[in-house]
């Protein structure tokens, strides 16, 4: 045989384009992950900045109670006239500087984390009561254990069950779902942080439960209620969520304002939210029974 009948076939040198082509792929793929790693790292640095931002406010607060009771209690030595209302005070500062000093919080979770752990959990709820053929209705009863719990009825007229028959209702009168609140821990939290004792008027609860959801709680920017007693209604516009849409089932912000009623007026109510307008973002109306319930003085 041959060498004309085989041909030995040589390798192909890449040539100078699919070179180029392969060296820019890689300096792309590195630039890329050199981008990544910048802003994972910056990311890291504005959460620690965030984080120190938050216990500075609290540090500042602590070394001002601490000045007015230093003030305070040097005014008690230079005017023995109101020494005692002057050391009282003093001693009240400092103790209020320690405890703000002590208790200030050494790590925070982001907004959006909470909101996309809720997120999972409103979003596999909702698909079980699609499933189920449940309706848009949204009651929250009042229980023995709990602040209260949420019901999700299946037909349009129906019972309120009993606040232990949950998670599934079969009676057929209340057939549908009966679940924990996530306002009802937001509720507790907030009963043991309120001054004093828990209204049980419609305005005067609406008032504490809007100065919680902003103030205790920051999930909003601002919360202001429009209460009609008489009718049984009580409508919160909702400003700047920090959850997100609110208008999803059992979401932190109307679910907290719900379980206050329902708790404070010791009665089952209606949940219903809807968009907003140029004044406010939503709109939460939470209903009950004026004919039980307690009225404004």
């Amino acid at each position: 045989m041959s060498s004309n009948d085989v041909e030995m076939a040589e390798p192909r040198s890449p040539t100078t384009n699919e070179t180029d082509s392969e060296t820019t792929d890689s300096d792309e793929q590195l630039e890329l992950a050199a981008q990544v790693e910048v802003l994972t790292e910056e990311n890291r640095r504005l959460r620690e900045e965030y984080v120190r931002a938050r216990q500075s406010r609290y540090q500042a607060t602590a070394l001002g109670l601490a000045a007015v009771g230093i003030i305070a209690a040097l005014g008690g030595v230079l005017f023995p006239d109101a020494r005692d209302v002057l050391v009282a005070l003093g001693a009240t500062g400092l103790f209020g500087a320690v405890l703000t000093y002590y208790l200030t919080p050494s790590q925070f979770v982001a907004a959006d984390v909470g909101e996309r752990v809720y997120t999972a959990g409103a979003t596999n709820v909702a698909a079980i009561a699609d499933e189920l053929g449940l309706r848009d209705d949204r009651v929250y009863v009042p229980g023995k254990t709990v602040p209260a719990r949420l019901y999700v009825p299946q037909n349009t007229a129906y019972s309120v069950p009993d606040d232990e028959a949950g998670p599934i209702v079969v009676d057929d009168d209340s057939r549908g779902l009966l679940l924990e609140a996530t306002g009802a821990e937001l509720f507790d939290e907030f009963e043991q942080a309120v001054t004093g004792a828990i209204a049980t008027e419609p305005a005067a609860l609406a008032s504490q439960l809007t100065d919680g959801l902003v103030e205790q709680f920051e999930l909003a920017q601002r919360a202001d209620a429009d209460i009609d007693a008489a009718d049984g209604r009580a409508t919160i516009s909702i400003t700047g969520s920090a959850f997100g849409d609110i208008d999803r089932i059992d979401h932190p912000i109307p679910s907290f304002l719900a379980v206050g009623f329902a708790a404070g007026l010791d009665q089952p109510v209606t949940l219903e939210v809807t968009p907003g307008d140029d004044r406010a973002d939503w709109l939460v109306t939470c209903r009950w029974n004026p004919e039980t319930a307690p009225e404004d003085e």
